[in-house]
């Protein structure tokens, strides 16, 4: 198989891309300070409502072949990490909002040349359930965005059943055998646990020679296990933390973090993240292991740490793992100026977390 390589000119931004970026600030920013009048705290613009911040390590798998020992993954070896698992939304609603779910990981005593601005010896990998972004390009985050602006002030019962509504959708493509559509799924996601889903990068990053689309997909027997679980949000608004702090207080998780390598830039493009990469032209490898053991997941002082000091960013990150794509280039921007917004707001200064040291028990 071929692996095509990376270079600066296989990015191909848009000519009205930092006006769209622009606006895209602009609206999420909005969208905050509603928030933030309604509830009184600055909270994350997306995946705000936390469910598990858990630390563990991750481990380079040995013997990898030259297109994936890149980067990060270049050597076998151990690495401390921070993961926070979190409800997709830029509030906190209770569960029966079920939407999409996000998976932020942030790698420590990780070596090599940097982004600038980037002065910690991190990786930070956001992920998300999903294979890709529903908004393809700056401007359809734009245009999402200002769709999901307009819903910010609707009671909750509204967005409860506009989930709803996808969800039963999906369930129904499903059925009769059509795929169920990615869009629906951002905004109503089925009630299953979080540590069974999979969660994926969404857009492509360099990696190191090559480029590559990230995922995380649970690999332990305990978590397999929970396929069938499913949430009742009637009884439990904040069932999905209850569900993952439970698991935690005595099982280890583990993710296999895996690569998928591109190989056709027709089929696979950069500057489009709404395609889905076909698996059958190239397939998520494993690079590493997460490795998540049993611990207390949700206490109060690493909460408030996950939550109001720590930031995770795409810009967090190794030159060897640059992120690609014009939604990439405005998330740079964008987890920058909002995270900016909330912490000023809060009064609170954010932390570029350094080591795993930093972190609360």
């Amino acid at each position: 198989m071929t692996y095509l390589r990376y270079s600066p000119n296989i990015e191909t931004p848009e000519s009205d891309e930092q006006e769209n970026i622009d606006g895209i600030i602009q609206g999420m920013t909005q969208e905050s300070q509603t928030v933030e009048k309604r509830d009184g705290h600055a909270v994350r613009a997306s995946h705000a409502k936390s469910t598990a911040c858990v630390i563990g390590q991750l481990i380079v798998a040995p013997g990898l072949p030259p297109e994936l020992a890149q980067g990060l993954f270049a050597e076998p070896g151990a690495f401390d990490v921070a993961v926070r698992f979190a409800q997709g939304p830029g509030e906190k609603l209770g569960d029966r909002v079920s939407t999409h779910r996000g998976m932020s990981i942030k790698v420590f005593g990780v070596e090599g040349a940097k982004l600038p601005g980037h002065d910690a010896p991190t990786q930070d990998f956001v992920l998300a359930s999903g294979t890709t972004f529903p908004a393809g390009t700056a401007a359809g985050f734009l245009s999402q965005a200002k769709k999901i602006g307009l819903t910010v002030p609707m009671p909750e019962g509204v967005k409860s059943e506009a989930a709803s509504v996808a969800r039963n959708i999906n369930k129904m493509l499903n059925a009769v055998g059509a795929s169920p559509s990615p869009t629906l799924d951002f905004y109503g996601h089925p009630f299953s646990h979080p540590l069974v889903e999979e969660y994926f990068s969404q857009c492509p990053v360099r990696f190191g020679e090559h480029v590559a689309k990230i995922g995380a997909f649970p690999v332990a027997a305990e978590q397999r296990a929970l396929a069938d679980w499913q949430l009742d949000p009637h009884q439990d608004e904040d069932g999905f933390r209850h569900a993952a702090v439970d698991y935690f207080a005595s099982n280890d998780a583990m993710f296999e973090l895996r690569a998928q390598l591109w190989t056709d830039a027709e089929t696979q493009p950069i500057e489009d993240t709404s395609v889905d990469w076909p698996t059958n032209e190239s397939s998520y490898r494993t690079v590493a292991t997460i490795r998540l053991p049993r611990q207390s997941a949700y206490g109060p002082d690493r909460v408030r740490y996950f939550d109001e000091v720590m930031t995770f960013r795409p810009a967090h990150s190794l030159e060897a793992h640059r992120p690609l794509g014009g939604v990439m280039r405005a998330r740079m921007q964008v987890y920058q100026a909002l995270s900016d917004f909330r912490h000023r707001e809060n009064g609170i200064a954010a932390a570029n977390t350094a080591t795993i040291q930093d972190i609360p028990a």
